[in-house]
């Protein structure tokens, strides 16, 4: 049914199953503890769900058109003068009932359409779980890199700090320059102003991971900073027809082009005769006793064909095809989007890999070109400028490390988030089974 040929094959894949609740992967207890609390209580995924039980809703109610009616009524009154009739009360209960016999399917056709709404519903609140566990995991690894920039940035400062106290000692003797002291100061300064900024993002990351939990910012989050995780294997990416039938967002897209397809059957049948019974009964007197000694007993059918609406019909029955072949078009781009994102995060790991080698090694000749550079400074040898370019240039590379370091991990995540299915929560385990989409 898609309207694309699928590729054999991803480009690279590892050796690693991908687990159903994928972030477990990263071994990170405190950080499971977390996931399994915003499944819990963030208000995004609540709202979902909320969404698939209004959408059951319409498909049980859409369901009970293909049962009668029945109702019951009572009616009761006094007229006036009384002389003119006979008791003067006049009381009647009864039953009636009208059911639409569903020739034609069209009844069914709108609750297959319903159904199939409230299964695209379903796999749209798995697809936000998805996502929620994505940017929690996400988030609290972003935290995990902002402390060790702020560590970084503490370490930078001593340093910066104890070549200024170097400088001072020696402008006495006058080997130093006093403009020598003033660029220290400002590098000092420089990376004190890092210490802010990372203190600050420390903050505002705590109230983005509180917000997640469901819980005000203003909650405190007890955790202990750590470093970064070690990436894990590369996980099995599998076929890509099989993401096709695992992914909730593609899932939904399917289930939405089958809806529209149950609604142009429903429209199509919507131009044939409709055949309803009606049967009632009911007994009616002018005392309370007398009620129930007499019924009346009716039994009709009613047989209604459409002859001219004006266009009507056939006009709904084009636009009904029309969204059918348009949700075709966006379950394809779908698929086509699924298929980049898995495509993206491999090409993005392996070359983030390959330039935290290039930050690590210039890092590596950074350090050694400071070192070389102080011991030339301190004897005289060379120009104070040069050293403060080295050490800045130093102190920015181990900045850019951890940063693509999370970076890494960034992508990472983005891989799994493209992999992953929907997996099994409290909520959504109702035992209902699920049409998978066709090949």
């Amino acid at each position: 049914m898609l309207p694309l040929k699928t590729p054999d094959r991803f480009t690279y894949s590892g050796n690693q199953e991908l687990p159903e609740k994928w972030w477990t992967s990263f071994e990170d207890e405190r950080l499971n503890g977390l996931v399994d609390v915003a499944l819990d209580s963030n208000f995004t995924l609540l709202a979902a769900w909320e969404r698939f039980q209004a959408a059951e809703a319409v498909a049980d109610r859409e369901s009970s058109f293909l049962l009668p009616d029945v109702e019951a009524f009572f009616s009761a009154g006094r007229s006036y003068p009384e002389p003119d009739f006979r008791g003067g009360e006049n009381q009647q209960i009864g039953l009636s009932t009208v059911y639409e016999i569903d020739l034609w399917g069209r009844i069914r056709s709108q609750v297959q359409a319903e159904r199939y709404r409230a299964e695209a519903s379903l796999t749209d609140f798995q697809a936000a779980a998805i996502s929620l566990s994505a940017e929690i995991t996400l988030t609290w690894y972003q935290l995990m890199a902002a402390w060790g920039q702020l560590t970084l940035a503490q370490e930078q400062v001593a340093t910066n700090e104890d070549i200024l106290s170097l400088i001072i000692a020696r402008f006495g003797s006058g080997q130093i320059r006093g403009v020598d002291i003033l660029r220290q100061k400002q590098l000092v300064e420089a990376t004190r102003e890092q210490q802010i900024f990372m203190e600050s993002q420390i903050q505002v990351l705590e109230h983005q991971l509180a917000v997640l939990l469901g819980a005000p910012p203003q909650d405190e989050i007890a955790y202990t900073p750590d470093s970064l995780p070690r990436l894990p294997p590369l996980p099995q990416t599998g076929i890509p027809v099989e993401l096709v039938r695992r992914r909730p967002d593609v899932k939904s897209a399917f289930y939405r082009l089958h809806a529209a397809d149950r609604e142009v059957a429903s429209a199509i049948s919507a131009r044939y005769p409709r055949l309803s019974i009606n049967v009632s009964a009911s007994a009616r007197a002018n005392e309370a006793e007398d009620l129930f000694k007499d019924w009346a007993y009716s039994l009709g059918a009613n047989l209604v064909a459409p002859l001219f609406y004006g266009g009507r019909l056939s006009a709904e029955i084009d636009r009904t095809k029309s969204v059918k072949q348009q949700l075709l078009y966006e379950y394809g781009q779908t698929v086509l989007i699924a298929f980049r994102e898995v495509e993206d995060a491999l090409i993005q790991e392996r070359k983030q890999q390959e330039r935290i080698q290039v930050l690590e090694e210039q890092v590596r000749l950074a350090q050694q070109t400071y070192q070389q550079l102080r011991i030339e400074y301190f004897n005289g040898m060379s120009d104070y400028l040069a050293v403060l370019t080295a050490i800045n240039q130093e102190q920015q590379l181990q900045r850019n490390l951890i940063s693509a370091r999370m970076t890494l991990l960034d992508f990472r995540i983005a891989l799994y988030r493209a992999l992953a299915g929907g997996f099994e929560m409290e909520r959504d385990n109702r035992g209902r089974e699920i049409q998978e989409p066709d090949n």
